[in-house]
């Protein structure tokens, strides 16, 4: 894990919102508003936060499933933002996602073995079916399904299995980067352990790098190398996963971290309940985003945006109790 695979900068998109008979714009969602940072060869980065933090919209803007507003994406030394389409599909085959839902993310009518074969043909358009056909056993072997059950239809196989056909589809073109976009989060709880450590094992084998996205503070401990934690659009805090949980710095981990239920009934734990509702990203606060809720909030929070800066090796936290340096609005 020595170089960066993936270089985020700056990263926004914003929706318009359309009011009145012809649809003219009234403002934006601001679903992601500056978000940066670095993923290395190898690395799992976990981003957390509340449900409507931007967390889907950063890694499908990454991959441009969802076109940025501005900023920065720079894969592989190449800038992913401005990238002609006839190149961006070149590249498609280095950045895969697995979709949250196993039910709605396969084409219910096809059986798996053509799902798969669809994805193997990207890699190699060349290849005949008996070629083929041996590509897709061996593929679903790999994420732990019975090669015989390749003639299939998806709604004949538990959410756990369907998981692991979109799994095999995303390795499918041997791709450098896998977005997992909650990728455990409508399964049982027993099921998502046998999940994740498929993804781990996969990784090891075949050298991926993974964005991975939940809000389950358990999922991301469980996976990740470094954690990122998001709020209403905007990363609050990064860093390894042991800091992160041993001296969580911004309020926000900090309420966060407290919800996580503790092993020993004994052993007492402060909860931290937060005030108040998540503002709307149409209309975000002015200053640090978080304040309305905040417990320590002071007077530059309502007026400046804090920006990152490092408080420690590789810990990173947009806060004003840190002494960041400040920006206007």
């Amino acid at each position: 894990m020595s170089e960066n695979l993936l270089v985020v900068d700056n990263l926004k998109t914003y929706f318009p919102l359309k009011k009145g008979f012809f649809g003219q714009p009234s403002g934006h969602v601001k679903a992601v508003d500056g978000v940066s940072f670095r993923l290395k060869q190898g690395e799992t980065l976990g981003i957390v936060g509340e449900s409507g933090c931007g967390k889907s919209t950063t890694g499908r803007s990454i991959l441009r499933l969802v076109e940025p507003s501005d900023g920065s994406v720079r894969f592989g030394g190449e800038e992913l933002i401005d990238m002609p389409q006839a190149r961006l599909r070149e590249m498609r085959s280095q950045m895969q996602i697995i979709f949250q839902d196993p039910y709605a993310s396969l084409n219910p009518r096809l059986t798996v073995s053509s799902i798969l074969a669809e994805a193997l043909r990207v890699g190699e358009p060349q290849s005949d079916v008996r070629h083929l056909r041996q590509m897709v056993m061996e593929l679903l072997a790999m994420v732990g399904l019975n090669p015989s059950h390749a003639d299939r239809y998806p709604h004949e196989f538990s959410g756990g299995q369907r998981q692991r056909i979109g799994i095999a589809r995303a390795i499918a073109v041997k791709p450098k980067l896998i977005v997992a976009d909650e990728p455990v989060s409508a399964l049982d709880v027993s099921i998502q352990a046998q999940i994740l450590n498929l993804l781990q094992d996969l990784q090891e084998e075949l050298g991926l790098t993974y964005l991975f996205i939940s809000h389950d503070l358990g999922v991301i401990r469980h996976i990740s190398d470094r954690i990122a934690v998001m709020y209403l659009g905007r990363i609050v805090e990064i860093t390894d996963k042991k800091r992160l949980f041993a001296e969580p710095l911004h309020p926000y981990t900090q309420a966060l971290m407290s919800a996580v239920p503790v092993p020993n009934p004994n052993q007492k734990k402060e909860r931290i309940v937060l005030g108040g509702d998540v503002p709307s990203p149409a209309n975000p606060p002015t200053g640090c985003a978080f304040h309305p809720r905040c417990r320590h909030a002071m007077d530059i929070c309502r007026r400046v945006r804090p920006v990152e800066m490092a408080v420690a090796h590789d810990h990173m936290v947009a806060c004003h109790l840190y002494g960041a340096d400040e920006r206007s609005e």
